[in-house]
């Protein structure tokens, strides 16, 4: 685990957050910008799981958790389940450090989580694609409801 902002006292702010990621400062803003403005998720500065995660940005579809942004001296780390289903569509087109991470997922339903540390352009590149399915199918999800109750 990376040095992440455990101080539960004092709430950061985004600008804070973004200091802290150091180098990656830019690649954590613009994830969570990218988040918002792509697919509307809601952001959310929480303190969730207990003392050892620290301080992060949570993005929801609806009430519906979509992933963690936690900020990290020089790094973040995202943390995002996804079903066998969604890894599988993306798994080929992704860089081999990337799918570490998913041949060592936490194991979850059909699924899994991963705490997908972000240090560089590549990794950048990959949680969008992993968060794109991910999106894709909560908002697909959220219309098929809407739909319904129509």
């Amino acid at each position: 685990m990376y040095e992440r902002m455990l101080n539960k006292t004092e709430e950061p702010t985004i600008a804070e957050m973004t200091a802290y990621c150091g180098e990656n400062g830019g690649f954590f803003t613009s994830l969570n910008e990218w988040l918002s403005q792509t697919f509307a998720t809601e952001q959310k500065v929480v303190f969730p799981y207990g003392n050892q995660y620290g301080w992060g940005i949570a993005h929801r579809l609806k009430q519906k958790l979509v992933c963690n942004v936690f900020a990290e001296n020089n790094g973040f780390t995202v943390m995002v389940r996804l079903s066998d289903k969604q890894f599988d569509s993306v798994y080929g087109q992704l860089h081999p450090y990337t799918r570490e991470y998913i041949d060592t997922k936490y194991p979850c339903g059909d699924g899994g989580w991963i705490h997908y540390r972000v240090a560089c352009k590549e990794n950048f590149d990959d949680i969008q694609k992993l968060l794109t399915v991910k999106c894709s199918l909560s908002a697909q999800r959220s219309m098929v409801k809407s739909n319904e109750v129509s």
